[in-house]
């Protein structure tokens, strides 16, 4: 049997996809959990063999909770199922130690088979998703780009986010100057959404 802890903060959806999962005879749905905050705990009592995780939920996201999870129980492998079919959350979800993504629109089946070949030690990526990631390439942003749209986009000033992530005035306006550049804003609070949009963040 594969042990599956499923992970969302939509009622409805946890339930459905228990439902699906449950139907299957050799998957086994051992925990249903809607914070990220209660993944970890559960994983321990539980032990899963796949932990399926969305990527928005209250305490932790899931892209976190994966992170969490390679280190405290390798043994477990994550699968992100989330609404989110951007390039930019699936290289951060990999970059967090991820197996597999599903997107929720999928149908069961690709679900059913992700849950498969990820047990069996094989990566499972949505396919369209796959090409649309090769096609777009990589992040513009650096890391300390993303951190300073990060703190722009909780709507401080220059000086709040120079305090905040220990930098210079000047060294948060110049990546924030780069960031608007290579998002192609007009405005540090656009930049910060279209860096959100597309998984940079």
């Amino acid at each position: 049997m594969i042990r599956v802890l499923l992970a969302d903060d939509q009622a409805l959806v946890l339930g459905a996809l228990a439902s699906v999962l449950r139907l299957e005879p050799d998957i086994d749905v051992v925990a249903e959990i809607g914070t990220g905050t209660e993944v970890l705990p559960a994983a321990r009592r539980t032990e899963p063999d796949i932990a399926l995780l969305d990527v928005q939920m209250p305490g932790r996201d899931g892209l976190a909770v994966a992170a969490d999870l390679q280190r405290a129980l390798p043994g477990c492998r994550t699968i992100i199922c989330t609404t989110f079919s951007r390039p930019g959350y699936l290289a951060r979800a990999m970059s967090a130690g991820a197996a597999g993504y599903v997107v929720k629109d999928s149908p069961p089946e690709q679900l059913i088979d992700a849950i498969r070949r990820v047990h069996a030690g094989l990566r499972f990526v949505d396919p369209a998703l796959a090409a649309e990631a090769l096609a777009g390439g990589a992040s513009p942003l650096t890391a300390r780009e993303a951190d300073v749209l990060r703190a722009a986009a909780e709507g401080g000033t220059v000086a709040d986010i120079a305090r905040a992530l220990r930098l210079s005035q000047g060294t948060v306006r110049n990546h924030l100057s780069s960031a608007i550049g290579k998002t192609r804003a007009r405005t540090r609070a656009e930049a910060a959404r279209l860096a959100e949009a597309n998984g940079w963040l």
